[in-house]
């Protein structure tokens, strides 16, 4: 089976980008088409891809366009239709905002006709992992908050109301759809009227690690000021779209301890908010980041609509329980009070509105529980249900079972 991969684009590294590394562990050899790498950007996480078969696009030759692909994203098309990837068996694509579905597989529909998976000699079988319909086309929430401009808004209507028919008719090339969440299948289903399976992603977190990561001691002298169950933890991009001020805001008001993982282009109106109790620890290596998640008391997530979200669920690995934002995803990996089942105990706490005093009302939640709650067993073995191993054993047998098939 000759496979290539396909992903929006290598400038950052996150839930989408580790997503393809472990798919990429499932087929090695499979090059990967992407619209650009910025190697600078990436920093310290280039290293993980510098051995791979990279293809990228004429963007690559042009910093000025990378720099600025966001507000650029009408490019999109002409981007992806530069690649030929008619000589492979498969195409898999992982999917995000910047639509790579476009890319030029053999199968042309102009008209954007559903399409019904069929064999078809010669053309490569299009599937698709989607992370999320993007999320600037539909009205949700992104990383920046510069709607509140009207320059913006006027440009954005033109742009946007191209760019959906554009997403909507490479939605129809795509033979099957693989979501990452139920929430994202149901997004799937309402703007692209396409079925999808659910495929949760792996969560970053090694079997050895996690043993050692106990909550009764600290793993590493270099982070000596790691204190057992001492703090507060926020992890993630910083981007408008994170709310992570929500979290400073409330921490700030109960004098709490606040370590936050994580660097995007809010950094600065976050330090200026930040009260003293509040540290930024910038981007850390992924040793660094298991200590830090295992030393917390809680982790603390208020993602707006959030697809999937892995970094609750990495916090669980460790035995860190959530106090979570009850949007998207995060209701269907973290278990509250009102959605633990029978046999299963909760593993953090959710909270409904996206408003500082909703959070300090949940924190408050939280520190009552914590005096009858077993958080990190509980945590351990929700975790576990989102193992690698699981992702990669259904990503591959998904696109074995559909190559017999067709």
């Amino acid at each position: 089976m000759k496979i290539a991969l396909v992903h929006d684009y290598l400038a950052e590294y996150g839930g989408a980008e580790r997503i393809v590394e472990a798919i990429h562990e499932i087929w090695p050899d499979a090059p990967l088409y992407t619209a650009f790498v910025d190697w600078k950007r990436l920093g310290k996480h280039a290293q993980r891809f510098r051995n791979w078969n990279i293809k990228t696009s004429w963007v690559q030759h042009f910093p000025l366009i990378k720099k600025f692909i966001s507000p650029l994203r009408f490019l999109a098309p002409t981007i992806w239709e530069s690649f030929d990837l008619s000589g492979f068996d498969v195409v898999l694509t992982s999917s995000g905002w910047f639509i790579p579905r476009g890319v030029n597989a053999g199968r042309r529909n102009s008209k954007g006709d559903a399409f019904k998976a069929t064999p078809l000699r010669g053309i490569p079988m299009q599937i698709c992992y989607i992370h999320h319909p993007p999320r600037n086309l539909y009205g949700y929430a992104t990383g920046s908050n510069l709607q509140k401009y009207w320059p913006v808004r006027l440009y954005t209507i033109f742009v946007n109301f191209f760019l959906r028919n554009y997403d909507f008719k490479t939605a129809q090339k795509v033979d099957y759809f693989i979501a990452n969440s139920k929430e994202t299948a149901r997004r799937v289903e309402k703007f692209y009227r396409r079925d999808s399976t659910v495929i949760y992603p792996p969560i970053q977190s090694k079997d050895k690690e996690q043993k050692a990561m106990s909550k009764e001691k600290i793993v590493s002298p270099a982070h000596c000021h790691l204190s057992p169950n001492s703090y507060y933890l926020s992890v993630g991009r910083l981007s408008w779209a994170k709310r992570v001020d929500l979290i400073i805001e409330a921490c700030n008001k109960l004098k709490l301890p606040l370590k936050i993982v994580g660097v995007g282009n809010e950094e600065g109106v976050l330090k200026k908010i930040a009260g003293p109790t509040v540290e930024f620890l910038g981007s850390v290596s992924d040793t660094d980041l298991a200590e830090t998640y295992a030393n917390a008391k809680v982790l603390i997530f208020c993602a707006l609509d959030e697809d999937f979200g892995m970094v609750p669920v990495e916090a669980m690995a460790y035995g860190t329980p959530v106090i979570g934002l009850a949007q998207g995803g995060v209701r269907e990996t973290v278990l509250d009070t009102r959605s633990a089942s029978s046999g299963r105990g909760p593993t953090g706490v959710l909270f409904n509105k996206p408003t500082a005093e909703s959070l300090v009302n949940a924190i408050k939640t939280f520190e009552k529980l914590s005096l009858t709650t077993d958080w990190e067993k509980e945590c351990r073995k929700q975790a576990a249900t989102f193992d690698k191993k699981i992702f990669q054993k259904n990503i591959r047998a998904f696109v074995e079972k559909r190559m017999v098939k067709n």
